[in-house]
Formats: C-alpha cells, sequence, structure tokens
C-alpha cells in the first residue's frame, strides 16, 4: 500500500493543477485519471487541459473522472459520460466526422486560399509577357508596332 502511495506521489509529479486529495492512491488508475484528463478542455480557460487548469469546475472534473473510474467505467465510458453532459466542445480534440469536417479541413483550405491569393498578387504585379517572353503585340497600336518593328530591324525613324 505505501509502495503504491509512493508510486501516485511520484506520478503525479508533473502535475500542474491537481491538488494531492485528489490523486487517487491506485497508481494505475491515477495514470489513467491524467490520461483522460489531458484530453478534456477546462470549459472555464478553454485553451487548457483540465489536468492543468486551476479553475474550480476544472478540479470538479477531475474529480469526476476519478470518481466514475473507480467505478469501474472505462476510458471511454467515462469521456462518453463527459461528453453527454457537456458536449463535443468539451474534447481538446474533436472526432473526425461529417459534422467536424470543416473543423479539420479548415487550415487546408486557409493554406490554399492564402497561396491562391500570393500567387495572384505576384502575378498581377508582373509585366504581361507572351510565351516568347516579349511584350504581348496585342496591346500595342498600329503605329506602334510599326515603329516597333522598325527599330527591331535598325531602321529607326523619328
Amino acid at each position: 500500500m505505501l509502495l503504491t502511495a509512493c508510486l501516485a506521489v511520484i506520478a503525479a509529479g508533473s502535475a500542474h493543477a491537481v491538488q494531492p486529495d485528489e490523486i487517487l492512491s491506485d497508481a494505475n488508475l491515477e495514470k489513467r485519471a491524467r490520461e483522460i484528463s489531458i484530453e478534456l478542455r477546462c470549459l472555464v480557460c478553454q485553451n487548457q487541459s483540465i489536468d492543468d487548469s486551476d479553475a474550480p469546475l476544472a478540479r470538479d472534473l477531475r474529480i469526476l473522472v476519478r470518481e466514475r473510474l473507480q467505478k469501474g467505467d472505462t476510458d471511454d465510458e467515462v469521456l462518453d459520460f463527459i461528453v453527454s453532459r457537456y458536449g463535443e466542445f468539451v474534447l481538446l480534440k474533436p472526432p473526425f466526422g461529417w459534422h467536424t469536417l470543416l473543423l479539420w479541413l479548415a487550415p487546408l483550405l486557409a493554406l490554399g486560399a492564402g497561396v491562391w491569393l500570393a500567387r495572384s498578387v505576384f502575378a498581377a504585379s508582373q509585366p504581361r509577357e507572351s510565351r516568347s517572353g516579349s511584350l504581348d503585340a496585342g496591346s500595342l497600336t498600329a503605329d506602334e508596332e510599326l515603329r516597333l518593328k522598325r527599330i527591331l530591324e535598325g531602321k529607326q525613324s523619328s
């Protein structure tokens, strides 16, 4: 029993917000509780897991996770229980599905839009050239084309 308590204290050594009175005496259950707590979002802080948060609600959720594990719930059952009460927002890593497709694809869409925009701006800043590398002859008037032809042939007239 003493060895288990020592292991629990060592396992909790990296704890930020977990209070000593929350730590379970069973090291395996405590490890599972910590793994689950890392996956759950603090609904007060929103940028931290409940494992890292000092908010009272995060503490309540950590205690709830530990209670459910002590009752014999699996990790998935604990997560399902909490998601059923708080919604999928409580998960730091939402599941991939049709209802979260935009969430997962948004970074790729934003990257694609950024590349397209950068390419458009770059193309607009370059002078229009034909495939041969010279200026597009269609943009010159007839007089300008004749003058250009004479210049290129070396017969420039003023």
